[in-house]
C-alpha cells in the first residue's frame, strides 16, 4: 500500500467525520434563522467550492486538519464576533446574526457539532449490528491461566461472571473492557457457579502490550479466555439501543484513559496525531468495510468528545463562556475572551505538535514511511 492509498483514505475518513460535525452546526444554525457564510472542510486556501442559493460558500480547504462553519457576524473561523460589523448592522442583519441570538439558541448551535458526531457513530454501529451482527460471547470462562490473577482469585472454568464492582456483565467483551483499565486494582466479582452466586475479589496483573504500530500499553489482565467470538444480528430497535450503550461505553473508556494519562498512570506516548490516523485509515480500509467503519465510529466519537472539552476555541470552550454568561447575567468581556482564545489556540497547537512528534517516534510509523519511500 503506497502513500497515495493512505493519504486518500485519511482524507475520506477525516472528511466524513468533519463534514458531519460541521453539518450539525450548520443545520441547527439555519433552523434558528442564522445565515451561514462559509461551510469549509479544511483550512487555508480554497481548493474548490461553490455558493448555494442561500449565499453559503461550500468549500474544501488546502489543510485537511478539520473544518469550520462561519456564521454571519463572525470575524473568523473561531466564531469571534466581528466588532466592526456589529456597529454597522441593520435590524434585519441582527436577526440573522449568530451573536444576536438568544443564549439557548447559541448553546444549541454550538452543541450540535459534537452531537452530530455521536449520532453518526450510533448510526454506524446500528447498521453494523443489523447487517453484520454485534460481537456477543457469553461471559463464561473457557480457560484459566496458571499463576494468573484469575487463578489467585479462585475463578474456575465454567464460571459465569455476571457483575464486576457495580457493573452488570452480559458479554465476555465487557469483562475485557473493564479489566484492561484496572491494572493492580482490586475488583469485586459476582460469579455464577453451578447455579449458585459466589462473591470473589480479583486484582488484574499489570501487563505490557505492544500493538502492531510498536506502541507499548500498560493494561490489566485477569488471565482468562473464551472460545471463538460470536456475532449476533439484531433488529433495528435493539441494535439502536446496543449502539447507544456501546457509544456511551466508548466515551467512558476514552475519558478513563485520558484521566490515567493526566494522572501519570498511563504514558502520554499513546496519544496519536494526524500521521497515525493516516496510517490507521489506510490499514483499516485494506482490512475491509467492517474494520473501516469501526474506525470511523471511533474517530467520530473521539472528535465529538474532544470538541466538548472546555478549551477556548473548541466548542466546549464556547459552551463554557455561555455557562459563565448565564451565571453572571452578561457575557465575558471581549479582552478576556481574546486572551482565553489565544491560550486555547496555543494549547491546541502545542498538543498537535506533541502528537505529531509522538507519531514520528513510533517504530510502526518509521517502518510505515520506510515502506512508502524505500
Amino acid at each position: 500500500m503506497g502513500f497515495a492509498h493512505h493519504l486518500g483514505w485519511f482524507l475520506v475518513v477525516l472528511g466524513i467525520v468533519v463534514f458531519f460535525h460541521e453539518l450539525g452546526h450548520y443545520a441547527v444554525a439555519r433552523s434558528c434563522g442564522v445565515r451561514v457564510d462559509i461551510f469549509s472542510i479544511g483550512f487555508g486556501r480554497e481548493i474548490f467550492g461553490f455558493t448555494d442559493s442561500s449565499g453559503t460558500r461550500w468549500k474544501v480547504g488546502l489543510i485537511p486538519l478539520g473544518g469550520y462553519v462561519k456564521f454571519f457576524g463572525d470575524a473568523g473561523f473561531a466564531s469571534d464576533q466581528d466588532t466592526v460589523l456589529r456597529q454597522k448592522m441593520s435590524e434585519e442583519e441582527r436577526e440573522i446574526s449568530f451573536h444576536h441570538k438568544g443564549l439557548a439558541q447559541k448553546i444549541a448551535i454550538v452543541s450540535a457539532g459534537p452531537i452530530a458526531n455521536f449520532v453518526l457513530a450510533i448510526a454506524i454501529l446500528t447498521s453494523i449490528f443489523v447487517m453484520y451482527g454485534q460481537p456477543h460471547t457469553p461471559p463464561v470462562i473457557g480457560t484459566v491461566m496458571e499463576d494468573s490473577a484469575a487463578a489467585a482469585a479462585g475463578l474456575q472454568i465454567g464460571d459465569t461472571i455476571v457483575k464486576i464492582n457495580q457493573t452488570r456483565i452480559d458479554r465476555f467483551e465487557e469483562i475485557r473492557d473493564i479489566v484492561i483499565f484496572k491494572p493492580e486494582q482490586t475488583l469485586d466479582l459476582l460469579v455464577i457457579r453451578d447455579g449458585l452466586e459466589i462473591k470473589l475479589r480479583a486484582t488484574p496483573q499489570l501487563s505490557e502490550f505492544t500493538d502492531n504500530l510498536g506502541n507499548v500499553h500498560q493494561i490489566g489482565l485477569l488471565g482468562i479466555s473464551v472460545g471463538a467470538q460470536e456475532y449476533q444480528k439484531l433488529m433495528v430497535g435493539p441494535a439502536l439501543i446496543a449502539a447507544i450503550r456501546e457509544t456511551y461505553a466508548w466515551i467512558e473508556r476514552t475519558l478513563l484513559g485520558l484521566g490515567q494519562i493526566i494522572a501519570g498512570t498511563r504514558s502520554a506516548q499513546e496519544l496519536g496525531g494526524p500521521i497515525l490516523i493516516a496510517q490507521l485509515a489506510g490499514d483499516q480500509a485494506a482490512n475491509g468495510p467492517l474494520s473501516f467503519f469501526n474506525f470511523i465510529f471511533i474517530l467520530s466519537v473521539t472528535l465529538g468528545l474532544i470538541n466538548l472539552f472546555p478549551i477556548p476555541v473548541l466548542d466546549g470552550g464556547h459552551l463554557l463562556f455561555y455557562a459563565l454568561e448565564a451565571i453572571r447575567g452578561r457575557p465575558l468581556g471581549e479582552r478576556a475572551q481574546e486572551y482565553a482564545n489565544f491560550v486555547g489556540l496555543a494549547f491546541i497547537v502545542s498538543l498537535m505538535v506533541f502528537t505529531i512528534v509522538n507519531d514520528l517516534s513510533r517504530p510502526g510509523v518509521v517502518r510505515f514511511f520506510s515502506s512508502l519511500f524505500g
